[in-house]
């Protein structure tokens, strides 16, 4: 039971520092964000996100980890198998 409580609390977490990069986001929008839904996703978007999540999570990212920061359910799937 506590795994699941913590999945909610993640979800949370990751939302926002979603918000942070990308304000204009809504919670609702937040879930289903991609680096090919928005025109705001970029490169320094994706750096500047890696390092929101490193710091609200305590944690370092690989290169390759980074390179794969390209959507909502993707930077969950990374925290998920930390």
């Amino acid at each position: 039971m506590k795994q699941s409580a913590q999945v909610p609390d993640t979800q949370q977490r990751l939302i926002g520092c979603f918000r942070a990069v990308f304000p204009e986001l809504r919670d609702s929008e937040t879930v289903r964000a991609s680096a090919s839904s928005l025109a705001a996703w970029d490169s320094v978007a994706t750096v500047s996100l890696a390092a929101a999540v490193e710091e609200e999570f305590g944690i370092q990212f690989d290169p390759e980890e980074i390179e794969n920061l390209n959507s909502f359910q993707s930077c969950l799937n990374l925290l998920a198998n930390r």
